[in-house]
């Protein structure tokens, strides 16, 4: 199981989605907007779109604050005007991390974001600096418990999936983004619960962190989760799951 898969477990398992309902609001509505803006309104011919209102409908957003996303993102309705970037740097023990942002003000989100990095043991790179570590792919996690592996596996496979593996806790299903929504949907036909289901960007290789080099990791992933303006962090960090949701606050 991958180290940026292990971090969204344990967020999960100790409910930490739901003590910050509130800014995941925030961060859904942004990316429904964003996901608009580029492809348009009509959701069954924007897969982007379509998953944003899946999840804002598992954090029962409204039906009305989802419209008015989407008319912001079409420009029905007027709206601060929002900007996509991505930042790239280091982390404690060299690990990479790729930061993606929504903002509506690029000078100060870039400084917000840089004193993060530095206040917790980090540096911002230059653009291109570790993007070339990570793939950006489709990553779906299914419990074992919840099914068969060979079923699984064939299903994922036929269905259009590159790769799969498991691990002990899961199986982990990886398509290209392009064939991800199909995938995703050939899962859903057979009633087969995701634990996580996105486009990621997904490390070449992982750096192993232990110690307190792995509680500087965390604290800097907590910090950039918990900014308004962030909406997803990638990185290339591999520690074990038990020192891992020791340190997740």
């Amino acid at each position: 199981m991958s180290g940026h898969s292990k971090w969204h477990s344990i967020k999960h398992k100790k409910g930490a989605l739901d003590a910050k309902r509130g800014r995941m609001f925030t961060k859904v509505i942004k990316e429904i907007t964003i996901a608009a803006r580029i492809g348009g309104g009509d959701q069954e011919g924007n897969p982007r779109l379509r998953k944003a209102i899946l999840d804002a409908k598992e954090l029962n957003m409204p039906a009305d604050n989802i419209k008015r996303a989407i008319q912001k993102g079409t420009g029905e309705l007027e709206g601060g005007q929002l900007e996509e970037l991505q930042y790239e740097g280091y982390g404690p023990n060299g690990v990479a991390l790729i930061v993606e942002v929504v903002t509506d003000n690029r000078n100060r989100t870039v400084s917000e974001i840089r004193h993060v990095f530095s206040k917790n043991g980090g540096n911002m790179a230059e653009s291109g600096s570790v993007a070339w570590m990570f793939s950006k792919k489709g990553y779906i996690a299914i419990e074992k418990a919840k099914a068969d592996e060979e079923t699984l596996m064939t299903l994922a496979i036929d269905a259009g999936a590159d790769d799969f593996s498991s691990d002990e806790a899961v199986y982990e299903i990886y398509t290209s983004p392009q064939a991800f929504d199909k995938v995703l949907n050939a899962l859903k036909a057979k009633n087969l619960p995701t634990q996580t289901a996105e486009i990621s960007m997904i490390p070449q290789n992982y750096v192993k962190v232990e110690g307190k080099a792995a509680q500087q990791v965390v604290k800097l992933m907590e910090a950039l989760d918990e900014h308004d303006d962030v909406q997803h962090v990638y990185g290339n960090f591999d520690i074990e799951e038990s020192e891992l949701a020791e340190a997740v606050s």
